[in-house]
Formats: structure tokens, sequence, C-alpha cells
């Protein structure tokens, strides 16, 4: 059994792996998030989340989509392919329950996974950073 969580390397924390997913990436969209997505050179994915307050005034709601979120990223992450992922939130996400949100992250995860991408050569400090 898997323990709960994500670990700290199947996350995106630094602000330039943020920008290099600004500046040249893949994109998805759906009804309530919208994701970008690049080949990382690591043996994983990673996650990062940009939940504004676009989406919601209230840290409460943002912070509920972040959680349901990091937990489909967690369950499907072996199954994706090594790349950076960073998920938005759309204004309406915040207004659908709980499993509505999970039905439309699994299936912009099944997307992604269906994406036949170019392989990167690793980066020599990529491994290094944890």
């Amino acid at each position: 059994m898997r323990p709960a969580g994500l670990p700290r390397q199947s996350r995106l924390r630094l602000a330039g792996d943020f920008a290099a997913l600004r500046a040249s990436s893949g994109r998805l969209g759906g009804r309530c998030f919208h994701l970008r997505y690049r080949p990382n050179g690591l043996p994983h994915a990673r996650l990062g989340l940009a939940i504004s307050k676009r989406a919601s005034k209230l840290a409460v709601e943002r912070n509920r989509l972040k959680r349901l979120l990091r937990e489909s990223f967690r369950n499907i992450r072996d199954r994706l392919p090594p790349v950076d992922v960073v998920v938005m939130a759309r204004e309406q996400a915040v207004q659908l329950s709980g499993a509505e949100l999970l039905a439309e992250a699994d299936a912009l995860w099944r997307r992604l996974a269906a994406i036949r991408l170019e392989p990167v050569e690793p980066a020599p400090d990529a491994t290094q950073r944890h």
C-alpha cells in the first residue's frame, strides 16, 4: 500500500519550473481546469497548482480545489508520462461537487496520459532538485 500524500519529488516548487511551463508548453483544458504540461527529463511526473483568487476569493474554496487535485494526481501519477504539469482552476470549479471535480480531473489525466511526447534528455541538475 502506498503512503498517503504527495511526495516532495512529485511537486513543482521552484518559480523557474512554473515560468518554464508558462513560456513553452502543451495545453489541455476542460470545463473546470486548464493545464499546461511539458516533458521534464525525470523518471516521473510532477504537479504544480496555480489556483488564483480569480477562481474564488475564499481561501477555503481554493484549498478544497488543491486538495482534490493533489489526491487525483497522486492516484494516477504512475501512469502519466514524465512531464511537469501546472493545473489552473476556472471560476466555475468552485460550484461543483467533489465527485464532479474528480471526474473532470481524471478525464484530463487520461488525455494527458494518451499524449505521445518527445523524449527529453535529463538536465544534469534535474536529479539533484529535491
